[in-house]
């Protein structure tokens, strides 16, 4: 098939990586079971790192990022999924070594998709992409482990970031009260959109829950996404057989903890990885997401962008100047 499509281009020259709104053909996409046309695609924090050339994210270059992508199925090598199929993709290798959807064709296998699950939009899947199921992730792990509402309050840290933002919204939703960590100052965006109960100062609470090896038990459960001294705070707050997930390392990737909250109060850490997870395990949170999990407020809390406004959203991502989520719309 010989179609031309454009699509976020980084390449690296002398060293310095270069991006750039680029034509490029189907027969440059790797040979796969689906080609899929992508309508939507969302931003990540990894797409951000993959974009300047991270090659912790991405080995080879020329690339084109993009970890989500839903959109429709135009060819199909396999009966699992035929033309005209709605689809996701998420997570596995999608624009980390494969290219991926921030441009307008796709080519994957087939065990990377999801059928599009019925009460969910193509726009919806991709307004909570992977930061939306790595928050599902999390709030299945929490809930599955048997906390319910009228045990307290939920922490989540980095509250107004892609996860904690959709971990907030899903939980409140759910009819737990959150007490949301956050860096920045604006926070109305937490309690009037994501329905918070109340937003605790990131330096405080660091301050305040790690100065001991264990700290007075305040949280039923916690969901980290920053990693680093947030998360020893979390975990040193939380009640006798809380639950707390992780997710992420912005802040830093070392854990400095006693073994108090595991010991004395038969805390559980799990860890989160959404770009692995089984097949059934997705199906399973996307199903609850497009129905019963869908936060009210869905819409407000993401902006929707073009190619040409993608480069400098990457930038606000590496630099951790975000506030919500973004979406790339493809024409």
């Amino acid at each position: 098939m010989t179609k031309a499509f454009k699509a976020l281009y980084i390449s690296q020259e002398e060293g310095k990586f270069k991006k750039e709104i680029k034509a490029l053909n189907i027969s440059d996409l790797p040979e796969n079971d689906v080609l899929i046309r992508v309508s939507y695609s969302s931003l990540n924090y990894k797409d951000a790192l993959s974009a300047s050339g991270n090659k912790g994210v991405t080995r080879k270059f020329p690339h084109v990022p993009g970890i989500d992508a839903a959109g429709i199925v135009v060819k199909s090598s396999t009966k699992d999924f035929k033309e005209g199929d709605l689809v996701l993709v998420t997570g596995f290798d999608l624009g980390m070594n494969t290219w991926g959807g921030f441009g307008e064709y796709i080519s994957v296998p087939s065990s990377w998709i999801v059928a599009l699950p019925d009460g969910l939009s193509l726009l919806e899947a991709m307004r909570f992409g992977t930061a939306g199921l790595t928050a599902g992730l999390s709030v299945e792990k929490v809930i599955t482990g048997g906390i319910t509402p009228d045990q307290g309050e939920i922490i989540v840290s980095g509250a107004t970031g892609g996860v904690g933002s959709m971990a907030t919204a899903i939980l409140s939703k759910l009819g737990f009260d959150v007490a949301a960590i956050s860096g920045k100052n604006e926070n109305d965006f937490l309690t009037s959109a994501l329905g918070a109960s109340q937003i605790l100062k990131r330096d405080e609470f660091i301050e305040k829950y790690n100065s001991k090896p264990l700290s007075s038990s305040d949280f039923a459960a916690g969901i980290d996404n920053v990693g680093g001294p947030t998360l020893s705070g979390i975990l040193k707050s939380v009640k006798q057989n809380g639950i707390v997930t992780c997710c992420g390392n912005v802040s830093s990737a070392d854990l400095n903890t006693s073994v108090f909250p595991f010991i004395l109060r038969g805390i559980t850490l799990t860890g989160i990885d959404s770009a692995q997870a089984s097949m059934a395990l997705r199906k399973k949170v996307w199903q609850l997401l497009a129905k019963d999990w869908k936060p009210v407020h869905l819409d407000m809390m993401v902006q929707e962008i073009g190619l040409d406004e993608l480069a400098d959203k990457l930038e606000e991502l590496l630099k951790g100047q975000a506030k919500g989520r973004y979406v790339l719309k493809h024409d």
